[in-house]
Order: C-alpha cells, then structure tokens, then sequence
C-alpha cells in the first residue's frame, strides 16, 4: 500500500537534506574531499554564497601602451628601413642568465648586419601560433626594424590557411608528420618542419631501392601552386626566390616551372636519394607559381621556402597538439645540416599549453618541464651557438563550479619551464604574466582578444601578444647592446 507524504514531511525531509549538505559545505569549505583515494566534491562555500573569488584584471593597463598601426596595413609594400618605436619600459622582460646573455650579444650583433646578410629566426610553436597568427607580426616588426622579406619556410602540404600565403595542390600529395596524423614509417627524414609531403606512397622508396624495373613503370603526376598571401603584412607579400627543400628522390623527377602562368623553366630534381634545394630566382615578387612534377616514385618533400634578398627572416613552424618534444623522432643529422645551411640563430620555442590540462601535480609538472629541457638540449648540440627564446604558456581557464579560472598548476609549471630554460643558456618570456596573470583570459576573452575555448588568442589578440613579446625583446636588446 502506496504511503501518502503530507507537505510536512515533503518540506522536512528537504530541509534535512539541505541542513546536511549545508553543514558538509562548513566542514569542507574548500568543495573538495578525498576519501579512500577518491575524490568527492561539493558545492563549495564561495559558490554557496556567490562570492567570485576570481582575480579581476583589468586590460586598459596592459594593451595601452600596444603599438598596433601595422595590423591594417597589409597593402603596404614599402621594403625601406624604419626604426620602429617600442616600449623599452615594458612590464615583462625577457628572463635570462648571464650565459644566455653572451649568447644575446652575439645574436644582437648579426642582426646589425642583416642588411649583407641573412639571419634566420625559426618560430616552433603549437596551435598558438597557427596559421602565422602570432608570428606574422612579429616578423614584419623585426623585417621592417633590421631588413628582410617574404614570409621563409612554408610546409610541403599545407593544410591550415595562412595569414602570409596561399598553397594548393594535387589531391593525390600525401601529408606526413610526426606530431599527430600519419607517420612516416620508413625514414624519419622531417627536415626541421616536422611535416613532409609526397605524391606517391611511402613504401614506393623501399620498392625502387629494392627493384630497379620499377623504374619503368608509369610517372605519376602532382602540382604545388603558390601565391602570396591577400591579407598578410606588406614584408611577407615581397619575394623574389622560392627554394625547393627535398630528399629521397630515388627515380627522376622531372619539373616544370610556371610563374604567371607562364612556362619559364622545364628540369629535374637530382635523383641520388640524399638532400638537395632547389631555386628558382626571380626578377620580381610573382602573383601565382606553379611546380608541376612528374616521377614514378615521389621525392620527399620538406618544404619550401620563400624569400627576399638579405635581412631577418622568420619561420613560423605550427604544430597543432604538440608539446615541443619533437626531437626524438626526427633525422637529427638531416635537421643538423639545414639548420646549419639556413645560419639558424635564433630559435623560439612557444610551447607547454597542450601539457597544461594532464599535468595532475607538482610532480608531473617538474618532469614535463624537464622533458621540455631535454628538447632544448638537443638544439644545442645540434646548433651550439645559436640563441634560444622560449614563451611559454598563456593564462588558460578550466572550469570550476561553473566559472572559469585558471588552471590550478599552471603558475608552478612556469617556474618549472623558467628555471629548466635558464639552465640550458635560454632565455624565458613569460606569456602568463604579460597577458596580466591569474585569470586573465576571462578578461581577454570578453575583451574579444582570445577564442570562447579560453586557451586560444584571437587574431587581434594574438598580435597585442606579439607586441608585448617584441617590446620585451627589443628591450633585451638595447640593454644588452648597450652593456660594456
């Protein structure tokens, strides 16, 4: 027999229930128990109360002082010099030893004398800096402060859209890398871009190399068209050679060359499996290139690159969903040789995001960063007098009782990321900070500065955070400089 609840019962039982979790929330302020290795939660007594402890950060004080006047010039292909102003005051300097500041002034000093020479700046990063969002700007700062053009080394197979250049291709080219995505399974020849492409199957290497009849088989047929980009910096916009950085090319492959739709050059690449560039030198900066390849097994094609004459180049380098710890599955003799044929002389590592969300402790974030430190060690020995810059992570938010916040770890990762930096001679460019600390990325994304995932900038902001680096660096370098 069904037993009926009077009202009174009905509001007993949930005053009972409300007294109890109540009084759970005074014994556990925090919302969070660990019993028996599992971990319960509550509401806590800030949510119960509606207190939002969260850091109020107020952007006026820190996009103020952002020279942004070149965001809306992208028409302009002025290639004369300036000297550009910047902050020397700025809020967050670049963190180095004084190892790294002997490294600094050699650096500093080759790039006065960018304008006989080529100094390359290579920009490592991960989702942050996709589609040459971040480092487009910086790249036309330093271009237009120390000389230089064209947007440098651009993947094989690009598949993301870029600020600084347009590329289409046959849809028979393969895409390859080693940060997610097919693998390379034969060779772990990546060059130093971590993706190659091909337009025959990786195994059709082990086949010509094992059976030369292949040979004769039927040529296959692929094509790369190149334009410069319609929204990219004026400096990025202004090329006038386009090199062809390959390997494994085991059957001949022949090439013909279309600029402006205009047959100018048949040849081939140079068949005998080692790496090998290949350039094509033009008067003026082209409005369409086109390569169209024939062979019956594909070279393995690292990248191209895409250059003016003398003066800084920057490369961006984007890899969605890596961590920076790229080093051990590629060819570390094959990125020797073109780091040292490119005179590479800077390096910037912009990673540590992707590691923030399974760093479950303090532990986990001392091993990560230490990881890290290894990666960075191994660009020291590949290239021992080049200098080495790391931004790491930005403010990121995960929610918590319904608000986002900052993750809870990521501050003592950074000082982990610091001090395994410092160790190597590498200086440190803290991101965090600079973007205002704890919390700031609720601000920068209600601000319209970062994407509604809170982790990634937005464009307009991810070129105020390429300001903010820039001042920073440019003040180490009047300081430095200025040294006796």
């Amino acid at each position: 027999m069904r037993k009926n609840y009077s009202p009174f019962h009905i509001i007993l039982f949930i005053t009972i229930c409300l007294s109890i979790l109540g009084g759970i929330s005074l014994l556990v302020p925090s919302g969070k128990l660990k019993i028996a290795g599992y971990d319960f939660r509550f509401i806590s007594q800030n949510k119960l109360h509606k207190i939002d402890t969260r850091k109020k950060v107020d952007l006026k004080d820190i996009v103020v002082d952002i020279d942004t006047t070149i965001i809306d010039n992208t028409d302009s292909i002025d290639t004369t010099i300036k000297v550009l102003n910047f902050n020397i005051n700025v809020s967050q300097h670049l963190e180095y030893n004084n190892t790294a500041k002997e490294t600094f002034k050699t650096f500093f000093t080759q790039l006065h004398l960018a304008n006989s020479k080529k100094v390359r700046i290579l920009h490592y990063g991960d989702s942050q800096i996709e589609g040459d969002r971040f480092t487009s700007f910086l790249r036309q700062r330093l271009q237009e402060q120390f000389g230089g053009n064209g947007p440098g080394f651009i993947p094989a197979v690009n598949t993301i859209n870029s600020m600084s250049f347009t590329q289409t291709y046959s849809p028979n080219f393969i895409r390859y890398t080693n940060y997610g995505g097919g693998a390379l399974k034969q060779s772990s020849n990546y060059g130093i871009l971590n993706t190659v492409g091909r337009f025959t199957p990786e195994d059709t290497i082990k086949s010509v190399v094992k059976n030369d009849s292949i040979k004769s088989l039927p040529p296959t047929k692929a094509w790369v068209e190149i334009i410069p980009g319609k929204v990219a910096f004026g400096r990025a916009k202004v090329f006038t050679n386009i090199y062809i950085h390959y390997t494994d090319a085991y059957t001949k492959c022949l090439v013909k060359v279309f600029v402006n739709g205009e047959n100018i050059r048949n040849d081939s690449l140079i068949s005998d499996g080692k790496y090998h560039i290949y350039t094509l030198n033009l008067a003026t900066t082209p409005e369409n290139v086109r390569f169209e390849f024939e062979a019956v097994t594909s070279p393995t094609f690292l990248g191209y690159s895409l250059e003016g004459g003398n003066g800084i180049l920057v490369d961006n380098i984007a890899m969605r969903g890596s961590s920076g710890t790229f080093f051990g599955k590629i060819n570390q003799g094959l990125a020797k040789r073109i780091y040292d044929d490119q005179n590479v002389d800077l390096f910037i590592m912009q990673f540590g995001g992707n590691s923030v969300p399974y760093i479950k402790d303090s532990t986990d974030a001392a091993n990560m960063a230490s990881f890290f430190k290894g990666q960075l060690q191994v660009i020291k020995r590949l290239r021992p007098n080049a200098a080495i810059i790391v931004i790491g992570p930005s403010d990121m938010s995960t929610l918590v009782e319904g608000e986002y916040t900052t993750y809870p770890i990521l501050p003592y990762y950074i000082e982990c990321m610091k001090k395994r930096t410092k160790e190597v001679g590498g200086a440190y460019f803290d991101l965090y900070e600079a973007m205002g600390g704890k919390d700031a990325m609720v601000a920068w994304v209600e601000n319209d500065l970062a994407a509604n995932d809170y982790i990634h900038f937005s464009v307009k902001g991810a070129k105020i955070a390429a300001q903010k680096f820039y001042d920073a660096f440019m003040a180490a370098y009047t300081k430095i400089m200025n040294d006796k």
